[in-house]
């Protein structure tokens, strides 16, 4: 059974960093895409970056230039390094694969921003 394990996170200041991981537990076949998206309380899940088989690469305007998702290779881990963090970035993010499998979530991780 496949599971994706995320690491990082947590309280920063205005301004500050974090790096998220996610691992994937078990074997994953034919990835199609993988992605961070966050949920803020009140609001839908939405995308924050994502990244092909290929390695290109999809960011939510809101994000763009100060959040970069990376990979180590074509399957796992994936990271997502959040720079200049700001007071609306502040959710649950959650990383996620698209397989021949199926669709994978990891448990979600809150990140909070405030000084």
């Amino acid at each position: 059974q496949v599971q994706l394990v995320e690491s990082g996170g947590g309280w920063v200041q205005p301004g500050g960093s974090l790096r998220r991981s996610c691992v994937a537990s078990g074997s994953i076949f034919s990835i199609y895409l993988m992605g961070w998206y966050r949920q803020a309380p009140g609001k839908q899940r939405e995308l924050v970056a994502s990244i092909t088989k290929g390695g290109g690469t999809n960011y939510n305007g809101a994000v763009e230039g100060r959040f970069t998702i990376s990979r180590d290779n074509a399957k796992n881990p994936l990271y997502l390094q959040m720079n200049s963090l700001k007071p609306e970035d502040p959710a649950v993010y959650y990383c996620n694969i698209d397989a021949i499998q199926g669709t994978f979530w990891g448990q979600g991780t809150q990140v909070s921003v405030s000084s």
